[in-house]
């Protein structure tokens, strides 16, 4: 018998995805069922599905799942860790979803140290309703509520949600990766996976961003789409880890920069310092 090398990992189901060619919540979803195999946690494992283009992914991921409402996921999950503390409760959202209508919910559970990880995808763009603008839509990205571009002066900046959460005092482990090309995507299994080992080693709340792609809403084939990412959001979204518990209390300084228009100005804005750089995220 030849050696199996490779193969669909346990934490999925056999139940092909519904999400659009060139979309990277699969490769998401793979790497998160990947690390639940690989740590040994998938049946001890209960995951909270989203609205959103992930709404269905409680059909996907091979562990106990439940739906959320809109928005509300870590506060579902909060009640389930709670509850069941020898579990392992993660929430899988998008920028929508986590963003904008769960800003309140994420940022209170980030602020509490609820002992969940948290995976959220930012594509810049809310895919299931029709590609209108997020709270993560780039300055002068196309939208269908935004047909001219996103006016910063108008409607504000994109919001950074792992430098936002890296600045609160609570311990917990804040981080950016992409899926955009292999190396990406194998720093982006890294860092999911050391949030969940803090997760099951009883340290802290967890947070991993995966800059994603859209090609549907984004109007461009996968390739160009992958590329679009690179050369865009990542100037914009920085990619590393913004806080870890080891860091110690976050110490925060006046802001004195403003941020230029995106996408030709630096990465570094409004007072962020580039993850390579410090953890903290600002100066």
């Amino acid at each position: 018998m030849p050696e199996i090398i490779f193969k669909k990992p346990d934490g999925l189901t056999d139940k092909p995805t519904h999400y659009c060619p060139g979309c990277t919540h699969g490769v998401a979803h793979r790497i998160v069922g990947e690390v639940l195999d690989e740590l040994g946690i998938r049946l001890r494992t209960v995951g909270i599905a989203p609205v959103g283009c992930s709404v269905l992914a409680y059909e996907y991921f091979n562990c106990d799942m439940m739906e959320a409402a809109h928005g509300r996921a870590p506060a579902m999950a909060t009640g389930a860790k709670r509850v069941c503390p020898n579990s392992i409760v993660y929430t899988y959202q998008g920028d929508g979803d986590l963003a904008s209508i769960g800003g309140n919910e994420i940022f209170h559970a980030a602020n509490r140290g609820e002992k969940i990880t948290v995976i959220f995808i930012n594509n810049a763009i809310y895919g299931m309703t029709g590609g209108q603008m997020a709270p993560t839509t780039l300055p002068n990205q196309v939208t269908t509520t935004t047909p001219f571009g996103r006016d910063a002066d108008d409607i504000g900046f994109p919001v950074r949600m792992a430098e936002t959460l890296a600045t609160q005092s609570t311990p917990g482990y804040i981080a950016r990766a992409a899926l955009a090309k292999p190396k990406y995507i194998i720093d982006a299994k890294k860092k999911i996976k050391k949030a969940f080992q803090y997760q099951i080693d009883n340290v802290c709340f967890s947070f991993v961003e995966l800059l994603s792609t859209c090609p549907t809403n984004w109007g461009m084939p996968p390739k160009k789409a992958t590329d679009w990412l690179v050369e865009n959001m990542i100037p914009y979204f920085p990619l590393g880890e913004f806080k870890t518990p080891e860091d110690g209390p976050v110490k925060i300084s006046t802001v004195t920069d403003r941020p230029s228009e995106h996408p030709k100005g630096p990465s570094v804005r409004f007072g962020l310092v580039h993850p390579k750089d410090s953890r903290i995220g600002l100066i």
